[in-house]
C-alpha cells in the first residue's frame, strides 16, 4: 500500500512538472515578412509605338506682299520606335529618348486665291529627341518630356480638275516638342503606356521646283503644329539588382 501511494504521488508530480517544462521551452520565432521588390526603371530600353497624329498647316504665298491661302488640318496614322535610357533615384526617374515615326498625314484643298488650283501638304516622317522627368509609384510611372522635333514634308500645287502636279517643294523642318505620358511595368523588363506630344514647328519659306502657278514667282510659307497620341511598348535592359522595399 505504501509503495502504491508513493507511485501515485510520483506520477502526479510528473504531470504537474510537464506543463511547466513546456512553458519554459523557447518559442520558435515566426518567419520574417516577405520583402516585396519595387519595380526598377533604371536601364536602356527599346520599343515600338503606334497611334494617331494631326498636323495643322497655314499656307501663305510671299511675293513682296503676303497672300494668305488659308489653313488646313490633316490627320492619319503614325508608327515607329523609340530608344532611350532611364535612371531612377528614389521615386524620381530621369531619362533621354530618341523616337522616329513613319507618318501618313496628307490633305488637299482648293486654293482660296485661284480655285483652278489646289494645294496639297503631306508629312511622312516625324522624329523626337527629348529629355524626361518622371515620378514612379512602384511599377507605375508618370512623366513629362521636352526637347527637339523634326518633320519631313512635301508641299504640292495641283490642278483642281484632274489632280496633275504642277509644282512641288520638300522640306525637313526642325522645331520643339513637349509631351506627357504614363507607363506601367507589367513584367520585370516589359512596360506599356500611352503618350501625348505637341510639336511646335514654326514656319518656313520654301522654293518650288518650277514657277508658282497660283502667284507667279512667289515662295510658299507654311506654318506647322503637330499633335500625336501613341501607345508604346518597351523592353528594358535592366542592369544591377532590383530596388527592394524597406519596412
Amino acid at each position: 500500500m505504501k509503495k502504491f501511494l508513493l507511485g501515485t504521488v510520483g506520477l502526479f508530480a510528473l504531470g504537474v512538472a510537464a506543463p511547466a517544462s513546456a512553458a519554459d521551452m523557447a518559442v520558435k520565432a515566426p518567419p520574417p515578412p516577405v520583402v516585396a521588390p519595387i519595380y526598377n526603371w533604371t536601364g536602356f530600353y527599346i520599343g515600338a509605338n503606334g497611334g494617331w497624329a494631326q498636323s495643322r498647316n497655314c499656307v501663305d504665298f510671299i511675293l513682296g506682299a503676303d497672300f494668305a491661302d488659308g489653313c488646313r488640318d490633316r490627320s492619319g496614322g503614325v508608327a515607329g520606335g523609340q530608344l532611350g535610357y532611364r535612371w531612377q533615384a528614389s521615386q524620381w526617374v530621369f531619362g533621354l529618348e530618341g523616337q522616329g515615326d513613319w507618318a501618313d498625314l496628307s490633305n488637299t484643298r482648293v486654293s482660296i486665291i485661284n480655285p483652278l488650283f489646289s494645294t496639297r501638304t503631306k508629312t511622312d516622317g516625324i522624329g523626337l529627341f527629348t529629355g524626361q522627368i518622371g515620378y514612379a509609384w512602384n511599377a507605375s510611372l508618370f512623366y513629362v518630356k521636352g526637347g527637339g522635333a523634326v518633320t519631313s514634308n512635301r508641299f504640292s500645287i495641283l490642278t483642281t480638275f484632274g489632280g496633275t502636279e504642277l509644282a512641288s517643294a520638300t522640306a525637313t523642318r526642325w522645331g520643339g516638342a513637349v509631351g506627357v505620358g504614363w507607363e506601367y511595368g507589367f513584367a520585370p523588363n516589359w512596360s506599356a503606356g500611352i503618350e501625348y506630344d505637341h510639336l511646335f514647328m514654326g514656319n518656313a519659306n520654301n522654293s518650288f521646283s518650277v514657277a508658282n502657278p497660283i502667284v507667279a514667282g512667289a515662295l510658299n510659307r507654311i506654318s506647322q503644329d503637330v499633335d500625336m497620341v501613341t501607345v508604346r511598348v518597351n523592353y528594358r535592359f535592366g542592369w544591377g539588382n532590383p530596388v527592394v522595399a524597406r519596412y
